[in-house]
């Protein structure tokens, strides 16, 4: 296996996803507490990082294995096991080392905060697995979005902001919902985009069950809702003002982006270009929300 498969077998280039959450969450934490432990913030880090390349890892294995990732439908190059003849085997291991890589990481976590870490942690990577894994994967049903945003949104914000030593209250579980709402638009993009091949196939995802107009406008919903949530958690005090015309800007290159590829439609063809228009719009948002937190830190809004 080769440096650029392995890379795309844990889909090194989807990172921006998970990592621009733990950022996000990292600069709130310092926008509450004033401070920041910075040892147990590059352990969040790494183990974030192999416990999202572990369940990539994990969904590269078993897709294939299931043959909703195959030479008929599939045509994104990326898909190695596919296009490659790289051994399936070889991707079960990598996923393995990294799920052990994050889990002794987590261990260090727990011994610096709070052992109950061990169990949530647990908790997540079981997830991770059986979102493909297991005899009735999470993949193959409508609750996908639901607990991709779930957990890649809410709980990975929630958890870094207990290894910073906020204890979990009922107003940052609020903060947390535009995370939730634009990660799950990403799947939202992924799904409608493999509809047709995902239905062959026998899987019942939500874009599914919804068609192709309304899994269109799904997207949209999701987009444009997290901005119009985050837009009152500013206006109810949860978020800083500073955040306002940083996510305005951001919200103008999203909406030109999803005129694009509305216009373009979600198909298979088209699913590497929306794809990146679904990350790169997380990255803005994501950027914006953390350079809004250090600017309110340092202005003390």
């Amino acid at each position: 296996m080769t440096r650029y498969q392995f890379a795309r077998i844990v889909e090194m280039k989807t990172k921006v996803i998970s990592m621009g959450t733990f950022f996000s969450a990292t600069a709130y934490a310092l926008y509450i507490n004033g401070k920041l432990n910075i040892t147990n913030t590059i352990i969040m880090a790494l183990a974030t990082l192999f416990v999202d390349m572990g369940t990539t890892g994990f969904n590269t294995f078993f897709d294939y294995m299931r043959g909703t990732d195959n030479k008929v439908y599939t045509v994104e190059e990326e898909k190695v096991l596919v296009h490659e003849d790289v051994s399936p085997r070889s991707a079960l291991i990598v996923s393995a080392i990294m799920f052990v890589i994050a889990a002794l990481l987590g261990l260090v976590l727990a011994f610096r905060t709070s052992w109950w870490l061990i169990p949530i942690g647990s908790v997540c990577m079981a997830t991770g697995y059986l979102y493909t894994g297991g005899p009735a994967p999470i993949s193959r049903t409508p609750f996908g979005e639901l607990f991709a945003g779930g957990f890649l949104g809410s709980i990975l914000f929630l958890i870094t902001l207990f290894s910073q030593g906020i204890a979990v209250k009922a107003v940052h579980i609020l903060a947390t919902l535009p995370f939730l709402l634009f990660i799950a638009m990403i799947l939202s993009v992924n799904n409608a985009c493999d509809r047709v091949g995902d239905e062959a196939n026998g899987r019942r995802t939500l874009a599914i069950l919804l068609g192709q107009r309304r899994a269109a406008n799904l997207v949209g919903i999701e987009g444009f809702g997290s901005y119009a949530l985050s837009a009152l958690l500013i206006v109810f005090g949860l978020y800083p003002r500073t955040l306002l015309p940083l996510h305005a800007l951001a919200l103008i290159i999203f909406t030109a982006k999803h005129q694009q590829t509305r216009a373009e439609g979600y198909r298979a063809e088209t699913k590497s270009k929306h794809m990146g228009f679904a990350a790169q719009g997380y990255v803005f948002f994501t950027l914006t929300f953390t350079i809004a937190m250090i600017l309110a830190k340092v202005m003390d809004i």
